[in-house]
């Protein structure tokens, strides 16, 4: 999958609204609260349901790239720059 092809499937489902950051940071928060969620009902009685929280997560990088979108900025940029910053963070630990 290319960015540039879910950022086009996503507005298909969403269409061309724009939001704007509290609006992003809301929907953002509820993705990461179900994530929580379903780290905090694990129990070691219980087996997890794996398909939720492979949809959640899904749901965060897919919905990501329609943010950054809808904030003006190029997903595959703000990729890049995660990517570096990653880098840089992963070479400090190892000093």
């Amino acid at each position: 999958m290319e960015i540039k092809e879910l950022l086009k499937t996503s507005r298909r489902i969403w269409g061309d609204q724009k939001l704007e950051l509290p609006q992003v940071i809301v929907r953002m928060g509820k993705v990461f609260g179900d994530i929580c969620r379903y780290a905090r009902n694990e129990k070691p009685t219980d087996a997890p349901n794996e398909e939720e929280l492979k949809k959640e997560l899904g749901n965060i990088i897919f919905s990501t790239i329609r943010w950054c979108d809808d904030l003006g900025y190029d997903p595959e940029e703000c990729i890049n720059l995660a990517q570096e910053a990653q880098r840089k963070y992963q070479r400090n630990l190892r000093i």
